[in-house]
């Protein structure tokens, strides 16, 4: 080594920057170098914040006193919390089973038109999801008006009593669940209606042949396609609806009575307008052991059926 690196001086100099150079070849580098700027974005505009409300939800109201898991202590032994947890699993669960059979069902009818006319449809079918929530929940609020509501008015056409939408809990809970799969199948008819797209027609050709019928080709050749897509999606709304706050602000502000709370507009409630911003802080972090678990589950069978393939 002695007798080379004599003879050649440059040699040592030259195996780190052969080194440094091979590792930029690398795809894997070059990916993490890409993404770089986004991971960065990500840890400040996330990251912190997270860690921060954790850091929140350990201290007094007056947050000068650090008391470790108090507000969770307390926030368990409150009737109003394990409602709070109830609606939030109701809301989030039942408004994602609707939007993905109204997606995928729309997303049928749409793919079954005519090239020419489907642009059309898409375009009308996606102005829910496009226009802002907040616009589209006060117009649904202007429909469920008691004295004036547009929805009762018609149901007074046909004998039928006024139902009173937003004044009893039923009513109130299946309300905003109405507005957010009004909002959000738009998105799961575009993500399903992509997936059905990349199907080869040659397996609803040889299923046909076969015999199948159209049950039994949705069955064994479109869900089998489409599942991963179906379970992404899924994931994704249900992130997205159980952090869900100006739906349920708009419409009841979580009433009557409490029975429409759900995480988001709860956490607002006892944090910003009751002035305890560690109690709305550990409000909202009691998302994150939900969302995990399903999560979990989702992307394991994701990637079980990955590596199947």
């Amino acid at each position: 080594m002695a007798d080379v690196a004599a003879r050649n001086p440059a040699a040592l100099s030259a195996q780190p920057r052969s080194g440094l150079h091979k590792l930029m070849q690398r795809k894997s580098t070059i990916a993490f170098l890409m993404a770089l700027p986004l991971i960065l974005l990500i840890a400040i505009l996330v990251a912190y914040p997270a860690g921060y409300a954790v850091y929140l939800a350990t201290l007094n109201k007056g947050m000068t006193r650090f008391v470790g898991f108090g507000n969770f202590e307390f926030l368990f032994g409150r009737d109003t919390f394990w409602l709070v947890v109830y609606q939030s699993c109701l809301f989030a669960i039942t408004a994602v089973i609707f939007k993905a059979i109204i997606g995928f069902v729309v997303a049928h009818f749409v793919h079954n038109i005519p090239s020419k006319g489907q642009r059309k449809w898409r375009g009308m079918l996606l102005v829910p999801w496009v226009i802002p929530p907040a616009m589209s929940t006060l117009a649904w609020l202007w429909l469920f008006d008691p004295s004036y509501s547009a929805l009762n008015w018609l149901l007074a056409i046909f004998g039928i009593e006024g139902i009173p939408w937003t004044g009893e809990a039923g009513w109130a809970r299946f309300s905003v669940i109405l507005v957010n799969v009004w909002i959000g199948s738009p998105f799961f008819m575009i993500m399903y209606l992509a997936a059905l797209k990349s199907v080869p027609d040659q397996l609803y050709e040889a299923a046909s042949i076969d015999g199948a019928t159209w049950w039994q080709r949705i069955w064994y050749v479109t869900l089998p396609m489409m599942r991963n897509i179906i379970a992404i999606t899924a994931l994704f709304s249900l992130i997205v609806t159980f952090a869900n706050f100006d739906i349920v602000r708009v419409l009841t502000a979580g009433g009557p009575l409490n029975s429409t709370h759900i995480f988001g507009t709860w956490a607002f409630r006892v944090g910003i307008e009751g002035g305890d911003i560690p109690l709305g802080a550990a409000v909202s972090l009691f998302m994150v052991p939900i969302l995990a678990v399903a999560a979990t589950f989702i992307l394991r069978d994701i990637t079980k059926r990955g590596s199947e393939v």
